[in-house]
């Protein structure tokens, strides 16, 4: 087992900050993350090991990146008085622990033998980032129907285009990058479907100016829909998609101001290949809630960390830092990310800049106000429900039905998503809930009931946090065994 002064987790947008930050106040840090390469999902990229000239082609902040690449690279070969980062690449945290005044993390590769099976470390900064949130729609598990994440990560890392003929559709500015993306790669995209509209907006003016920089990218979005002239159009909905085999088709309908579907409208059918569905994101808590920390629910219903203005959690040692406190987009996750490196630093006694501290929680400050307005601007419809059918799919891992979910409230007594999960099965299979989690809570409650802590801390808890060999479980050393 290595020891270190701190462990991150996750080289996102927040994660490398933190690492490099914490690295260069001193701190001997281990930077783990399940890809080969550093920069997470936002700043996921071609191999390294194949240098291409168009590497930042369809990124974002890509100068933000390879400065903390670069700052990465020569921390991992300072000398140990500098501070020094290791990079654990290609490995998942599955399990972390308390071991002693610090924490112990137990690892696997993703592929092939695990490298650094465990590491302990005094304190502990998790930036796990997140996953897209998804509804049910009939149709949806078709082939053809994706995540806009994945999406993206194909364009991103393989320069590969998922479909010739692509809907993007859902709510919230991560639908301009994934259509303009497919676009720019040369599929054409029939329209954005977005549920919201810009009146929500306007609703909060200066919160949504609170990052300036946020208005430059919906000109140069609104530039690039033109150029491939993509249609967008808003409070409109995927409500139905068709195909025997694979996708072929998908009706629309279109919402009121409430966000309830319109009776009085009918839009044509639109032919596409590929459906990429964005409802924002959930952030992944399976390691904040096994250290121990509190959770609430942010804006958007989704449940999140609880951390103070120094981005600590109310576990001693455990900072978090990026989507897992709010989803706020990347210039918000490097701020947490580097203050979260500043706290730890701070706690572990070495001097930090408290004129760099207030510059970071101000500038958090203002990204969580343009991330809150962001939210209410772009809610999950409330009337999402309305073009569902007793048949549709809710969880496709075990295959669970609407009308078995609406059986098990009405004829089993379920009254909160736990019991619809015992009962009905949503959740329970292979990806324990991070698909269906969401829309199998709002179900199991009354429509337009708001989602509450303990209707999603049942959906985050998962004993491990990523796949584990049956080996791997039963050699495991842990604190109690007393070995290292």
């Amino acid at each position: 087992m290595v020891e270190f002064d701190l462990a991150v987790v996750g080289a996102g947008p927040a994660g490398l900050s933190a690492a490099v930050t914490a690295a260069e106040h001193g701190l001997r840090v281990a930077l783990v993350d399940a890809g080969t390469q550093p920069g997470g999902q936002f700043w996921r990229h071609p191999d390294e090991q194949h240098p291409r000239p168009d590497e930042g082609r369809g990124q974002h902040l890509w100068s933000r990146f390879t400065d903390l690449r670069a700052r990465l690279h020569g921390l991992e070969s300072a000398a140990a008085t500098t501070g020094r980062i290791e990079l654990v690449s290609g490995h998942q945290v599955w399990f972390v622990e308390p071991a002693g005044e610090g924490f112990a993390l137990h690892l696997t590769a993703v592929h092939g033998e695990t490298r650094l099976p465990r590491v302990r470390a005094a304190a502990l900064v998790l930036c796990p980032g997140g996953y897209d949130r998804q509804l049910p729609v009939p149709g949806w598990e078709l082939p053809g129907v994706m995540a806009a994440g994945g999406v993206q990560a194909l364009l991103k890392a393989h320069r590969s285009v998922a479909g010739r003929r692509a809907v993007v559709a859902g709510t919230g500015p991560f639908l301009l990058p994934v259509a303009t993306g497919l676009a720019e790669a040369g599929a054409e995209v029939v329209a954005i479907c977005e549920a919201g509209s810009l009146s929500g907006w306007a609703r909060r003016p200066i919160d949504a100016a609170a990052v300036p920089s946020k208005a430059l990218e919906a000109v140069e979005y609104a530039a690039l829909l033109a150029k491939h002239r993509i249609p967008y159009r808003m409070r409109t909905v995927v409500t139905a998609i068709h195909g025997e085999t694979e996708v072929g088709a998908v009706s629309v309908g279109r919402l009121d101001r409430s966000g309830r579907l319109r009776t009085d409208v009918s839009l044509p059918d639109l032919d596409v290949d590929l459906v990429a569905f964005g409802w924002g994101f959930t952030p992944s808590l399976e390691l904040i809630t096994a250290v121990g920390a509190s959770t609430r629910v942010d804006v958007d219903e989704s449940l999140v960390a609880n951390v103070d203005d120094w981005q600590r959690t109310d576990v001693p040692g455990a900072y978090v830092a990026g989507e897992a406190t709010g989803v706020g987009g990347a210039l918000l996750a490097i701020a947490e990310g580097e203050l979260a490196a500043l706290a730890a630093s701070r706690d572990a006694g070495r001097p930090v800049s408290e004129a760099s501290v207030r510059r970071l929680q101000r500038q958090i400050a203002r990204g969580r106000r343009f991330a809150a307005a962001m939210h209410r601007a772009h809610p999950v419809p409330a009337g999402w429900q309305d073009w569902l059918r007793q048949d549709t799919t809710v969880c496709r891992c075990e295959e669970t039905t609407l009308g078995e979910i609406c059986d098990a409230r009405r004829e089993l007594g379920a009254t909160d998503a736990r019991t619809v999960k015992l009962l009905a099965r949503p959740g329970m299979g292979w990806c324990q809930g991070r698909v269906c989690g969401f829309a199998a809570a709002k179900l199991a409650k009354p429509v337009g009931e708001a989602l509450t802590t303990s209707d999603l801390a049942p959906l985050a808890k998962r004993t491990f946090a990523a796949p584990v060999s049956l080996e791997t479980l039963a050699t495991a050393p842990t604190e109690s065994d007393g070995a290292t």
